[in-house]
């Protein structure tokens, strides 16, 4: 189940608001400028699906979002438990950082935490299989994947390098929970 939880930027151990209501959701991100949503399959789709039918299932949804953002290209990845050094792969994320292009991840199955820091809040945001989530260009955040990632996820590139992370060096993101598949779900 998607959550949400906000927090004073020095209080990472008691979130300020909590919810699992994808409605509240989508409407505490909005007033910070994230979009949120949530998506169906039009047709049923599972991991280790090729890309092409992955992106079909979806279709009306990445052409919309295509068009609304003026992407340049969308794909698709999957991370499982087994890859080569996952330890190095989660920690590509786990600092703070922004990109100069929104971000945008739709969450095929498996599930990742998503943590924005906006002044002085920081809203952690659990995504599951449905959720899209959309961070603005600039908007400092971090990824966690968790110790043991799995996850298929739809990408969405205005720039042909794709992703690059600018990282800030403030440290914040050690301060706050990491993810726990097990713990996120209680």
């Amino acid at each position: 189940m998607s959550r949400l939880r906000i927090f004073v930027e020095n209080a990472p151990d008691a979130p300020q608001q909590t919810t699992s209501d994808a409605t509240e959701i989508a409407e505490e991100l909005a007033a910070i400028g994230v979009g949120f949503e949530q998506w169906e399959a039009s047709q049923p789709v599972q991991p280790g699906d090729a890309p092409e039918a992955i992106m079909a299932a979806y279709r009306d949804d990445i052409d919309r979002i295509v068009e609304a953002n003026g992407f340049r290209s969308v794909d698709v990845v999957s991370i499982a438990p087994d890859i080569e050094n996952p330890e190095a792969v989660r920690a590509k994320f786990l600092d703070e950082h922004f990109h100069n292009e929104d971000e945008v991840r739709f969450f095929v199955a498996g599930s990742g935490l998503f943590t924005l820091h906006v002044e002085d809040r920081v809203y952690e945001i659990l995504c599951e299989a449905g959720d899209l989530i959309s961070v603005p260009d600039r908007m400092t955040h971090w990824f966690d994947m968790g110790a043991e990632p799995n996850f298929v996820a739809i990408r969405f590139f205005t720039e042909a390098d794709g992703w690059v992370g600018h990282f800030t060096g403030t440290g914040i993101a050690t301060r706050f929970p990491r993810f726990d598949v097990g713990a996120a779900r209680e």
